[in-house]
């Protein structure tokens, strides 16, 4: 034999060295998803810069010298300037826009992340019974969630708020109620991958309650999955608040979000055009930023780079 022609033996050989070392302690799901998460840099300087605007609407506007809701009267329509430290400008009534930034984040951002809590929590659950119990039980679920795919949500929005009136948690409410259908489709689809596998069935046989089997086989195992659509959600989330806000069906005053800001920006655009621009960049950012950090978890926790 050609001693330059590869051999079956030396294929093993290469094989057998791409194994771990016995002495090396086991590999970490989640250690390697983390090293592989801070390999990409957009998804690295995506947090910092989310960090960033999370940490400024907590404690900006204790730190700022003006409430979002005062005028000041010398300064309406200010635009930006360090005259009575309005370093974004102040809108029509004379108040201070960075302060009302900061707060309107904080709205935007509680009801995105509570909605999607709330959304994901559903999804998880209706997803994960129907796709362990199946059959009829299964088919009837996902009828329902078929059924409330065809409702416009914003038919709905607004029937909520003409009956119940504009409150802060019927933003929460309306945008949950409309939200948790793809998280439940998604998890039904990798339940029904899990509960043919081999620890899932001997649980079934010795007895263990359905309900304990999804809470403790199911549902843990699905975690990356939910982790990375939770990211992905929640930009959809803020988005969908700052639309109805907009419309005049979400965050009422004295309360205020980036829907609102926008919303009254563009009726001055074309004089004040900060009013408009500050609010909207903030808003773009921020839903950037929860985009790359999904693609970067996505990435990170994707199964193929395992």
């Amino acid at each position: 034999m050609n001693p330059l022609t590869p051999s079956k033996n030396d294929g093993l050989v290469q094989g057998l060295s791409r194994l771990p070392d016995p002495g090396s302690p086991p590999r970490n799901l989640w250690a390697d998803a983390r090293t592989r998460f801070f390999r990409n840099k957009a998804a690295v300087i995506s947090l910092v810069v989310l960090s960033t605007i999370i940490l400024a609407c907590a404690i900006g506007p204790l730190l700022l010298p003006h409430a979002f809701d005062t005028a000041d009267w010398d300064a309406m329509s200010l635009g930006p300037s360090f005259k009575n430290a309005h370093f974004w400008g102040t809108d029509e009534a004379g108040r201070d826009l960075l302060v009302r930034c900061l707060v309107g984040g904080r709205i935007s951002l509680m009801v995105g992340l509570m909605a999607t809590f709330a959304s994901v929590t559903v999804g998880i659950a209706w997803g994960a019974v129907a796709g362990f119990v199946g059959g009829k039980v299964d088919a009837f679920m996902m009828r329902i969630v078929d059924m409330m795919y065809a409702i416009p949500y914003l038919l709905i929005a607004i029937l909520l708020v003409t009956i119940l009136g504009r409150e802060f948690y019927l933003v929460v409410i309306t945008i949950t109620v409309f939200s948790w259908m793809d998280m439940a489709r998604i998890v039904r689809g990798q339940t029904l991958s899990l509960r043919s596998r081999e620890y899932v069935e001997a649980a079934h046989s010795i007895g263990v309650p359905i309900h304990r089997i999804i809470t403790t086989h199911i549902v843990p195992n699905l975690l990356g999955v939910v982790v990375i659509y939770t990211t992905v959600t929640v930009p959809g989330v803020i988005l969908t608040e700052s639309v109805l806000s907009f419309l005049g069906l979400g965050i009422q005053e004295p309360m205020t979000s980036w829907g609102v800001l926008i919303e009254d920006g563009t009726k001055v655009m074309e004089v004040s055009p900060w009013i408009l621009l500050f609010p909207a960049a903030m808003l773009s950012i921020t839903l950037y930023c929860f985009n790359f950090i999904g693609d970067g978890m996505r990435d990170a926790l994707d199964p193929k780079d395992r």
